[in-house]
């Protein structure tokens, strides 16, 4: 009778989660309160290619329907791996997907920005680039990766503190910031099950510092992140370190049915709710 209960009460969590992200009348205030029409100009700062699609592909999807104008930047290709001229076309693939026009994305190869755990970025220098986009482009929001940056690869933290070290150093006075809040491991793969204690952490936070988005295009999400086939070994390897499914990836069997559907699972499991932090500056 016990076990009844606990797969009913899971159960009635599950439906109810489904109902939140497909039915849910609520609209978001997310870079939407005062006048909902007002459209801004989005710079999105990313460390390599693929962070746009595993990290913000759900947060790309909101703020291009509701007419916000994407820029993209990039700060290096991601050639850790010897991929760079690769991962920078799946970029771009993965940009149509995302509908974003591509004369506003740009991909860096500055021999200061070198993918790789261990290379400490130039947080200066960053700032500068940053700096050159905000003015260049007259950005009013900044989103990027938050401190720990999400899966805590060092580069992503960099990209951060340049970030930063720009709205402390030079920044507009009317310019917002944002990041990504990292969760732990239990949470980001709980699935549908996140959007509750996300609303949870929203609410401790004062009025609009704290952000809760829900994936409303889980599809659109999967196939951008589909375009980054160099990068699905990490992807399935990060989370369940996966010797087998390692193996076979880098044997080029991608196209085995189980793997495919595994990262289908993976992708979707975690894209269903994202938070956000107001950088003070």
């Amino acid at each position: 009778m016990g076990w009844m209960l606990i797969i009913l009460s899971i159960l009635v969590v599950w439906v109810a989660s489904v109902w939140k992200i497909f039915f849910s009348r609520s609209e978001p205030t997310f870079l939407n309160e005062g006048s909902p029409l007002t459209s801004k100009n989005v710079l999105l700062v990313v460390a390599h290619p693929d962070d746009e699609s595993m990290f913000f592909s759900p947060t790309i999807n909101y703020l291009t329907s509701r007419g916000h104008t994407l820029f993209l930047l990039c700060m290096s290709i991601g050639n850790a791996d010897g991929m760079g001229s690769i991962r920078k076309d799946e970029l771009y693939r993965a940009c149509v997907v995302h509908k974003v026009q591509l004369d506003r994305v740009k991909v860096l190869d500055h021999p200061d920005f070198q993918d790789g755990f261990g290379r400490v970025w130039n947080h200066g220098l960053l700032a500068n680039i940053i700096e050159e986009e905000v003015y260049g482009l007259v950005i009013d929001v900044i989103i990027t990766f938050d401190g720990y940056g999400v899966s805590g690869h060092c580069n992503h933290g960099d990209v951060h503190r340049g970030v930063v070290k720009f709205l402390h150093d030079s920044a507009p006075g009317n310019i917002e910031a944002w990041e990504l809040v990292s969760i732990n491991i239990l949470r980001k793969y709980s699935g549908l099950f996140d959007i509750w204690i996300s609303s949870l952490d929203v609410m401790r936070h004062p009025k609009g510092l704290r952000h809760c988005l829900l994936n409303e295009d889980p599809r659109k999400s999967y196939l951008a992140m589909a375009q980054h086939s160099s990068q699905w070994v990490w992807y399935v390897c990060f989370p369940i370190k996966s010797k087998l499914i390692e193996l076979s990836m880098a044997n080029g069997c991608c196209e085995n049915l189980t793997t495919f559907l595994l990262i289908f699972f993976l992708k979707l499991s975690t894209d269903f709710v994202y938070e956000f932090n107001y950088i003070t500056h």
